[in-house]
């Protein structure tokens, strides 16, 4: 199984959002056990830099991010992946279309979001991380 981890998830990963944390934190297991092979977008590691810059020091989030970039793959953004998303229609947040056009160059078989309603147009399906653990963990 090839998941996209959405930035999101990271984020109540991280900050241990009492609403969502236990599921990021059993999705985050599965990748770290290579129990689900997990890709993270490029853009993700700077939008979720600059979320935690208020809970953690430059230091801390440093070595998170460190961390999950060691266990994850990084699927890069370019100047492509930048216009078509600037040019999509089907979506109204490009944030969201680039993690799709990653999601598609990592061949995913979903995007783990828990904002699945902005993946309505997406080629590649979203799933609820609460949903994801019922059906694969």
């Amino acid at each position: 199984m090839k998941v996209l981890i959405d930035t999101n998830i990271l984020i109540y990963y991280f900050s241990k959002n009492p609403m969502f944390y236990d599921d990021a934190r059993k999705i985050m297991f599965l990748c770290t056990e290579k129990k689900i092979d997990c890709c993270i977008a490029a853009h993700s590691v700077m939008n979720t830099f600059y979320i935690l810059r208020k809970e953690f020091t430059t230091e801390e989030r440093k070595s998170m991010l460190t961390d999950i970039c060691n266990i994850m793959t990084v699927v890069g953004i370019d100047k492509e992946k930048i216009i078509d998303s600037l040019q999509n229609d089907y979506f109204s947040d490009v944030e969201d279309c680039l993690q799709t056009e990653c999601a598609k160059e990592f061949s995913a078989d979903c995007i783990i979001t828990q904002n699945i309603k902005h993946f309505k147009n997406s080629e590649v399906p979203a799933i609820l991380p609460n949903d994801f653990l019922k059906k694969y963990a």
